[in-house]
C-alpha cells in the first residue's frame, strides 16, 4: 500500500500531482468550488485515470497534524492486493434514509468485503436510519466507518462527490476487499454529562419536540441564554447524551437545525421517545485526551504490522470548543501513531464507527473517529 498526498490552494498543488498514477482510490476533502471546478477535476482524472475519486465539503480539512480551510486535501491510495468498489446514491431517489442505506449496501459486492467506508451528506440525511439500512444488509463481520460532510459552522448545504457526480444529498460507500487488508477503528469524545437526567417525551425520528413534557427548543434556549441567538451553531458546544434501554452506552447527539414554527430541534440521528438525555460540556484537556484514546483504541487491531494510513473524522463541535488549540488533538494522534503513518480526514457533522469495538456500526457526534488501514505484503 502506497499513499500520495497534496493540498490544493491558490491555484496550485503543494506537491505536483504524479502522472498516470496506478492508485485505485483518491480521497479529496475540502472546498466545494474546487471540487466543482471541471478543469481541476480533469487534472485529477489525468493524474489518477484508474481511481475512484470520493470526498465532501468539510468544517475543516485534516492533512497530517495540520488543519486547513478552503483547500482541497488529496490522498491517493495505491493497493497491491486489495480491491476497491465504490457506489453512490442520492437520498432524493428514496422514501427515506433507511432505504438509501439498504440500496448502498446492495450496490457493492458482499463476497470478500473486508471494510466499508461511508461519506454522507451532512444535512439532508438521517444518519441513524442510513447506518441501520447499511448494517442490515452487509455481512455481520464487516465493520463500517466514515462520516457526514460539513459546511463550516453554517449548517446550510453540504456536498459529496463520487467522480463527476457531485451533489447535496449524495452518499458514497467505499468497499475494500481482500484478506491482505488490515483495519483498525476507534472513537472517543471527552465530553462530560452535567445537570439533571431528562426524558424525551415527544419526537419523530431525528426531530425532537419535547423533553420532560416541555418544548425542547424553549428548554434549550433557556439554557443557552444569550447564545441562543446563534443557534444551531451554538448548540455544538452543549450536545446531548442520549441513551435508550437497549443501549449499553449513551451516544452523543448534536443539533443540525431548528424549526422555530414547530418549536423543534433536528438532530443528525434519531432521538427516540422514552430515551433519557443529559446535557454535556467539555474542556480542552478532556477532548485532547479523547483523541489520544481513540488512536490507542484503533491501534489494538494491529499486531505485527503498522498502520499505513489514518483517516481522522472529528466533529465540528470539537473544533469550536478547542478553538486555537484545535491542532493539539491532531498532534496527539500523530504522536500516538507510528511515524510513517499518513494522516488525512476532515471535521464533520457526524461520525460513523462501531458503538463498541466488537459491535455494529453507529452514528456519533462530538467524537474523534479514527480508521486505520494497512496492507500485508505478499512476502
Amino acid at each position: 500500500m502506497k499513499t500520495f498526498q497534496s493540498i490544493y490552494r491558490a491555484s496550485a498543488w503543494s506537491t505536483p500531482l504524479v502522472q498516470h498514477s496506478p492508485a485505485q482510490l483518491v480521497m479529496a476533502y475540502g472546498n466545494r468550488d474546487f471540487a466543482l471546478d471541471q478543469t481541476l477535476y480533469a487534472e485529477l482524472q489525468e493524474s489518477f485515470p484508474d481511481a475512484q475519486i470520493v470526498g465532501c465539503t468539510t468544517s475543516g480539512e485534516i492533512q497530517g497534524a495540520q488543519l486547513h480551510d478552503d483547500t482541497l486535501c488529496l490522498t491517493a491510495i495505491e493497493f497491491d492486493r486489495v480491491n476497491v468498489e465504490v457506489f453512490s446514491q442520492l437520498v432524493s431517489d428514496f422514501d427515506n434514509s433507511f432505504q438509501l442505506g439498504q440500496a448502498l449496501a446492495r450496490g457493492i459486492p458482499a463476497q470478500g468485503l473486508k471494510h466499508a467506508f461511508v461519506i454522507s451528506d451532512g444535512q439532508a440525511i438521517n444518519g441513524s436510519e442510513l447506518i441501520a439500512g447499511i448494517s442490515g444488509v452487509l455481512p455481520e463481520n464487516v465493520v463500517v466507518t466514515g462520516g457526514l460532510a460539513g459546511d463550516a459552522a453554517k449548517f446550510q448545504e453540504t456536498i459529496v462527490w463520487h467522480n463527476d457526480r457531485k451533489a447535496s444529498g449524495l452518499v458514497v460507500i467505499v468497499g475494500l476487499y481482500g484478506d491482505a487488508l488490515v483495519v483498525g477503528h476507534g472513537h472517543l469524545g471527552g465530553w462530560r454529562e452535567f445537570g439533571p437526567m431528562r426524558e424525551i417525551t415527544r419526537s419523530e425520528d431525528n426531530e425532537l419536540f419535547e423533553i420532560d413534557g416541555k418544548p425542547a427548543l424553549e428548554l434549550y434556549k433557556e439554557f443557552l441564554g444569550e447564545h441562543a441567538d446563534n443557534l444551531p451553531a451554538s448548540a455544538l458546544r452543549f450536545p446531548l447524551a442520549m441513551k435508550t434501554e437497549q443501549q449499553e452506552q449513551p451516544v452523543v447527539r448534536t443539533i443540525l437545525n431548528i424549526d422555530e414554527q414547530r418549536q423543534s430541534m433536528i438532530f443528525a440521528g434519531n432521538m427516540p421517545e422514552g430515551a433519557s438525555c443529559q446535557l454535556m460540556r467539555a474542556n480542552y484537556d478532556h477532548l485532547v485526551d479523547g483523541a489520544q484514546d481513540s488512536a490507542e483504541q484503533a491501534l489494538t487491531f494491529f499486531d505485527q504490522i503498522e498502520p499505513q494510513l489514518a483517516i481522522l473524522i472529528s466533529c465540528v463541535g470539537r473544533r469550536l470548543v478547542l478553538a486555537q488549540r484545535v491542532e493539539e488533538e491532531l498532534e496527539i494522534v500523530e504522536e500516538t501513531l507510528p511515524a510513517n503513518c499518513a494522516m488525512t480526514g476532515f471535521y464533520s457533522y457526524g461520525e460513523i464507527s462501531p458503538i463498541v469495538p466488537a459491535g455494529r456500526c453507529g452514528l456519533h457526534n462530538q467524537t474523534m473517529t479514527i480508521t486505520l488501514l494497512s496492507e500485508l505484503s505478499s512476502d
